[in-house]
């Protein structure tokens, strides 16, 4: 998975893809999502397991995830409801963000 954090003004900005998902664009009726390299690949991306994709979310204060890998992990350590993962396309997304 390609792991990206940056601080915003609003706090810590995370984006999560899978690797085969970017520089993909996915639709889904009018909603349109674009896995581009500037907001989730780069020089600034790191290769990121499953222990490392939890920790950077935890920390986070908002977070981008798109693609089935990256996404269930995130549904699996309880940090994104499976409820609210929307399928867009032939992929997955979700947001987070914490109210702290």
């Amino acid at each position: 998975m390609l792991l990206k954090e940056r601080d915003t003004p609003e706090g810590t900005l995370v984006s999560v893809c899978d690797p085969d998902c970017l520089g993909e664009t996915y639709e889904n009726g009018t909603v349109t999502l674009e896995v581009t390299e500037a907001f989730y690949g780069g020089d600034d991306a790191e290769s990121a397991d499953e222990d490392r994709v939890v920790e950077s979310l935890m920390g986070a204060n908002t977070a981008n995830l798109v693609g089935e890998e990256c996404v269930s992990v995130a549904v699996e350590a309880g940090i994104i409801d499976e409820d609210r993962v929307l399928e867009v396309g032939e992929t997955v997304h979700a947001q987070l963000l914490w109210l702290r």
